[in-house]
């Protein structure tokens, strides 16, 4: 008895559960309708809709959140 409840309320938890996931991921795949077609030639860099453009700014700039907070005494 896994989580102190029968065999049976278990497996039907579990087939409702995956059930509910497995419709779910159906209902976004169908709603986002992903290009699944491989292009004979790769795309240059920048001709993705997909490439984050900021991203090359940002990765050269420090993070302040990174950087170890200290406590200055006076």
């Amino acid at each position: 008895m896994p989580a102190g409840v029968s065999w049976t309320s278990y497996l039907k938890m579990f087939a409702a559960s995956l059930l509910a996931m497995c419709a779910g991921a159906e209902v976004v795949h169908r709603y986002y309708r992903p290009d699944l077609t491989i292009p004979e030639i790769p795309p240059q860099p920048g001709e993705l809709k997909t490439e984050l453009l900021g991203l090359k700014e940002r990765q050269h700039e420090p993070q302040n959140s990174s950087l170890p907070r200290t406590l200055v005494l006076e």
